[in-house]
This record gives structure tokens, C-alpha cells and sequence, in this order.
């Protein structure tokens, strides 16, 4: 498996499916996450389950908190890195398709277990790359002097300004991650007027793909997501799925299958 910018070399606008590591079990959780490879996930995001996750909506966290509590020793970011390593040695489709995987953790665990040891057992797991969103780009030197090898995507919201847009699309690698809305992740029965308008002018400050997120939860809105940036992040709507891995695969083929239908 490469980088995160393979899953979007692919022809198609990319699909990014976010899943919690260890919910409602590792094995389950295991099982989903090579469900999305097969219905078609061009990158997987899984999430570490954390004790404060503040910007995910009540679906995530509840699946976080579980899965914590599932776990007879807890279940955290050295957890996580092990079942990527299980999922990238066994991802459940060919070598050809397998996706590669990011890592979406908040600051404190990759403190706790220190950047250098986090590094290290990410890239001897095949993690392709980091989603760290309480990260700030123009604080995340000391990170990104030994996370040789793993791409780091940083976030930008509709309050960014042009500075923070610069900022984060220079440090970024992979892609870079447009939050759709301020808040909290989690379904939304419509998508924000602006979304187009943060796409464009994200764009003005990097050469990478940009993909969506927040608020995602349906085929026809990553249809219109799909129309103005290279890829789409849909979360609560998987993890609300997970405990049931056929009904993951279904639900990210239908995602998939729309989005590659519109291209045509």
C-alpha cells in the first residue's frame, strides 16, 4: 500500500470511508474495515477510539466510547496500530485494491506514546498516513520532523482564513481535508451552501487533492460533494453500519456506485 494520494489516482472522484477501530469489537471492526475495501473504499480513515473527541458527532463518539469499554485493557491508539497491521497484511481484496489507511487520532495519545514511537509502529504497520485534528499545521513541526513516510492531511473549515488555507496546504501531504461545516461531525439532512466556495478557495493554496467532510450521509449528497472536490469523507453513516459488516459493504457500494455512475 502507498500514500493517501493513491486513493485518489484511481479515475474517480475518491471515496474515503471512516471507521472506529475496535467497535463494536476488534474482530468486527476488522471485518468492516475489509467490508469498505470490497464495496469499494479508495481510502480507509480509521478512528482511535478517545476519551474527549471534540469534534466528533454522537455517533463516532458513542462508537469510541464502546469500544474503549469493550476491551478488556482498553482499547487506544497502540490497539489501533495493531489491527491496521492485521487489515493491511489481510485487507480482504487484491494487493491492486486494497486502500490505503489514515489514521485519525486526536494530540494526546500521539504525546502519550511519543511522535517517534508513533512514527515507527505506523510505518511497520503499512499506515499510509495521519488525520490529526487538533493538530494546528503551524504547530505540527515537531511531528512532521519524524513522520518520514506517512502523510499528514490538516483540516480547514469555512472560519479559515487565507492564511490558515496556506498554512495547511503547504504542510499537508495526501490531500487536504475541507470540514463542510464548524462543529461537530455527524448526518445532516443538507449540505452548506458555501461548500463549493471553500472547495475553490482551498484549491488556491495547494496542488493536492481536496476531499470533504462532516455531514455526509448519503449517496445523493456525495454525488454533490463529488461535483466540486477530488474526494468524499463519509463517517457517522458507516459507524452507525459497523456492528453489521454486509451492511457497511453495501452502504459504501451504493456510495460508490453513485458517485462513479454521475462521473460517467
Amino acid at each position: 500500500m502507498g500514500g493517501l494520494g493513491e486513493g485518489f489516482t484511481r479515475g474517480h472522484t475518491a471515496l474515503v470511508t471512516y471507521l472506529m477501530a475496535g467497535y463494536p469489537d476488534r474482530e468486527t471492526s476488522l471485518a468492516a474495515m475489509r467490508a469498505a475495501a470490497r464495496g469499494g473504499a479508495d481510502i480507509i480513515e480509521l478512528g482511535v477510539p478517545y476519551g474527549d473527541p471534540l469534534a466528533d458527532g454522537p455517533v463516532i463518539a458513542r462508537a469510541g466510547r464502546a469500544a474503549m469499554k469493550a476491551a478488556p485493557e482498553g482499547f487506544g491508539l497502540p490497539e489501533a496500530l495493531e489491527m491496521a497491521t492485521a487489515f493491511t497484511l489481510e485487507p480482504g481484496v487484491s494487493a491492486a485494491e486494497a486502500p490505503p489507511v489514515a489514521l485519525m487520532t486526536y494530540l494526546n495519545p500521539v504525546m502519550r506514546l511519543g511522535y517517534a514511537e508513533t512514527a515507527k509502529r505506523a510505518r511497520a504497520a503499512g499506515v499510509a498516513g495521519f488525520i490529526i485534528p487538533d493538530l494546528p499545521a503551524d504547530e505540527a513541526g515537531e511531528w512532521l520532523s519524524v513522520s518520514d513516510g506517512l502523510d499528514t492531511v490538516f483540516l480547514v473549515a469555512p472560519t479559515s482564513t487565507a492564511d490558515r488555507l496556506a498554512t495547511a496546504g503547504a504542510a499537508s501531504s495526501g490531500f487536504v481535508y475541507c470540514v463542510s461545516r464548524t462543529g461537530i461531525t455527524g448526518e445532516r439532512s443538507q449540505l452548506p451552501e458555501h461548500l463549493a466556495d471553500l472547495v475553490v478557495r482551498t484549491k488556491e493554496h495547494t496542488k493536492l487533492p481536496v476531499a470533504v467532510g462532516f455531514g455526509i450521509a448519503t449517496p445523493d449528497q456525495a454525488v454533490t460533494v463529488g461535483k466540486v472536490a477530488d474526494g468524499v469523507v463519509v463517517g457517522s453513516a458507516i459507524v452507525r453500519r459497523q456492528e453489521e459488516p454486509v451492511a457497511v459493504e453495501k452502504f459504501v457500494r451504493s456510495l460508490r456506485d453513485a458517485l462513479d455512475t454521475d462521473s460517467e
